[in-house]
């Protein structure tokens, strides 16, 4: 039986500081006036995101399970209810995890939220928090009070705040470390959460450190603050600092972050992210938020514009305690281990999963007798009861040294050697001892629809599919493909980190037949390494029910071709991407509704993904509309600008993403029977006819995607470089999604009629 809300008060009261009980009262008093209709919705919802407080889609969410949302029973019998307000549809509560860090009391903390409030599942994200879905609004005081007493926030969470400050795994036990960057990212998250000078942003602000400039560790180059650590020598003695990037991020157009500077003395690391953010707050985008993050910011000022402003603030600022003071016993604040080193023991004895499972899942540490173990989650979920197992194992072997990682597993650290079967005997007993942590079945996923209100695609479904099926091919035995990384998001904004993957998806839908079809566009060219080294490219739409086909064709054909040594980057860079789409054109088609259904229903989901059939045309063949024709020869256009860029020719790949967005809005024109002749006429009849109507817009980016094709106008002929060519052709992308989408759009508003 739940304790009460005033019980869990009390014992916040005994356990931390006046200001979080009277900070938590006030946000409970906000939810009661809201469900009185006495705040505007626009402010609430800014306090409970800013609580880590999110609404979750029920209008046609599917979870992977095959249960539909409305069907998720609590434990005490009750079933979640349909979205009429913000209090009758649970929602989800976002936990901030700094740098992943978790002890045993947490755990079992986070088990029993997960059982008492949610669906009995944690969900483990790719900034290492963790997420409780179908959460009711109601409960969030208690439930974040229950999480203060053990230490833990959900404060700036969301919302237009500095997020989770992420750091590497291994960091302390990493054998190709600089130095340990806990502390720093510790100290980062404390010293910056709630601070006065980071309350005043646009959007969101992400801050990560890594130990090492070649892994991918934190993914320095996708935050708006990289932190990658470097010592250089002074004095004739090492000195630890930072190599520091700036205006890095995916979403919809992936920004790689910028050189900052090439050494920042550890001493200046939050002085300089408190100048960084007075700068984004003072200057970044108010008006648009799609171009509100620091990566606009960035690029519009210039890097040495930006620096000369960043510095200039900085040698403002002044001094408090807080920016060094951690750093007085760094050298002695490091984690201790529990039991004695000693040597893995592994014998004949021990099964074949024992030893497939090591192979994966277990690292040696820089310390000699000790490994860090990594609990493989499918999908990152965990049930309460193996959070508890969890919090079991680190009492009984290693203390309070586990973390959450960025690739949505859990790793325990500080494993004796002599421990490592018995870990995996207790492991293995709740379901925990799954191989290949960090190989291709390790595949990283966003919710998508199965609870995300911009979801498209099932990005959850297609990711247990895939994991099932190349298990059952042994796919991740092959040498070759191991250690390759999927990366699935259910829309283009990139949640589930596609831009950095070997073989990345994100969901789409085309209207084929009459019909809506969940799709996923293939994204080829990243890079997960050298903290995101490089960001991909799609290729091409593929429906979601041949995807397990095209990660066959592709990992295949690397397989039977690839040179000695040839990693998968330079192997989809030497075939080129030309015949990369051509391995997947055939793919790319769908079936007749009456011919296979299921192309027309998604992963894990039994229902019509949507109803609207237009009939078909004389001699059984199909009614192809000219708009249909016409798009797919933008779609061609814009491919033909990516072999342009790869080919090094910058000024003719920016005319042809450019006339790709021009011959877009003009077909989108014809369909509605409005001719135009000069690229002048058809931005400004596009103008009139859908973005002035709001035809082209969607509940969540509104007019964004024209903005790129009005953007993309006005500077038509201006030279561009390479990155910004890239960013160009990933716009003319998403442009053409949104012509598909608003075309869809038109049709049902004629079958409705």
């Amino acid at each position: 039986m739940k304790a009460s809300n005033k019980y869990w008060r009390e014992r916040l009261v005994e356990r931390t500081s006046p200001h979080l009980v009277k900070e938590l009262d006030v946000y409970e008093s906000e939810i009661s006036l809201k469900k009185q209709g006495k705040i505007d919705d626009k402010i609430f919802a800014e306090t409970r995101l800013r609580r880590g407080s999110y609404g979750q889609r029920y209008d046609n969410g599917q979870r992977h399970d095959g249960r539909t949302t409305r069907q998720i029973e609590y434990p005490s019998g009750e079933l979640t209810k349909g979205p009429s307000t913000l209090f009758d549809a649970p929602g989800m509560q976002r936990i901030k995890i700094p740098f992943g860090g978790l002890n045993a009391d947490q755990l079992d903390t986070l088990a029993e939220l997960a059982e008492e409030y949610s669906d009995g599942i944690a969900h483990v994200t790719t900034r290492q928090d963790i997420q409780l879905h179908f959460v009711h609004i109601e409960d969030t005081p208690t439930i974040m009070r229950r999480l203060a007493a053990v230490g833990i926030t959900t404060r700036e969470a969301c919302g237009n705040t500095i997020r989770n400050v992420t750091g590497c795994h291994l960091a302390g036990v990493c054998q190709t470390q600089v130095f340990d960057v806990t502390p720093h990212a510790k100290a980062c998250s404390r010293f910056l959460l709630g601070h006065p000078d980071t309350q005043d942003f646009g959007r969101k602000f992400k801050i990560s450190f890594s130990g090492c400039k070649d892994q991918a560790c934190a993914l320095a180059r996708l935050n708006d603050i990289g932190c990658i650590a470097a010592v250089r020598e002074a004095d004739g003695k090492l000195k630890r600092g930072f190599e520091v990037y700036v205006g890095g991020g995916l979403g919809t157009v992936p920004y790689q972050a910028r050189l900052f500077e090439e050494f920042v003395p550890e001493e200046e690391i939050l002085p300089l992210a408190q100048a960084i953010g007075l700068v984004f707050a003072r200057l970044g985008e108010r008006k648009n938020r799609n171009t509100a993050r620091l990566k606009f910011l960035v690029n519009k000022l210039g890097m040495e514009e930006f620096k000369r402003l960043v510095l200039e603030e900085r040698a403002n600022l002044p001094y408090e305690d807080a920016w060094t003071s951690y750093l007085k016993d760094i050298d002695t604040a490091g984690e201790e281990p529990l039991k004695s080193p000693s040597l893995v023991q592994i014998s004949g004895a021990q099964p074949k999963s024992f030893k497939q499972w090591y192979r994966t899942n277990v690292y040696e540490q820089r310390q000699n007798g000790y490994a860090t173990i990594t609990i493989t989650l499918p999908l990152g979920d965990i049930t309460a009861t193996q959070l508890r197992k969890v919090a079991d194992l680190a009492r009984t072997y290693v203390k309070d040294t586990v973390r959450t990682t960025i690739e949505q597993n859990i790793v325990l650290r500080w494993v004796s050697g002599a421990d490592v079967a018995a870990v995996y005997a207790e492991l293995d007993a709740v379901g925990l001892a799954a191989p290949g942590a960090g190989t291709i079945v390790d595949i990283a996923s966003c919710p998508g629809t199965d609870t995300c209100k911009l979801g498209i695609a099932s990005s959850r479904g297609l990711s247990g599919e895939l994991r099932t099926r190349i298990i059952a091919r042994g796919m991740e035995l092959e040498e070759a493909i191991r250690g390759l990384h999927i990366k699935i998001s259910g829309c283009f904004n990139s949640c589930g980190q596609h831009h950095v993957a070997d073989l990345g998806f994100y969901g789409v839908s085309r209207n084929k037949n009459g019909y809506t079809v969940p799709h996923f566009q293939v994204v080829l060219g990243g890079q997960w390494g050298e903290n995101a080294g490089a960001y991909g490219l799609a290729i091409g739409a593929v429906p979601s029910k041949r995807i397990p086909e095209t990660v066959d064709r592709i990992t295949g054909r690397y397989i039977a071709e690839r040179l000695e040594g040839e990693s998968f980057q330079t192997f989809i860079k030497r075939i080129g991407k030309a015949e990369c789409k051509k391995m997947i054109d055939d793919l790319t088609q769908v079936p007749p509704h009456d011919v296979d259904p299921s192309f027309y229903t998604d992963w894990a989901d039994a229902r019509e993904f949507t109803t609207g059939d237009l009939g078909v045309g004389e001699c059984a063949g199909e009614v192809v509309s000219p708009f249909e024709f016409q798009i797919t020869a933008c779609e061609r256009e814009a491919f033909e600008a990516q072999l342009s860029l790869e080919a090094g020719d910058t000024g003719n790949a920016a005319r042809l993403a450019y006339g790709a967005m021009l011959n877009g809005a003009a077909a989108l024109l014809r369909s509605r029977m409005v001719t135009a002749g000069s690229p002048d006429e058809i931005v400004a009849l596009f103008r009139t006819h859908f973005y002035d109507t709001q035809l082209f817009f969607d509940p969540f980016t509104g007019g964004k995607f024209a903005h790129y094709f009005f953007r993309a106008h006005e500077r038509a002929g201006e030279k561009r470089s390479a990155e910004s060519v890239h960013r160009l052709i990933e716009e003319t992308q998403l442009f053409i999604e949104a012509c598909h989408s608003c075309y869809g759009k038109s049709l049902q508003q004629m079958v409705a009629v």
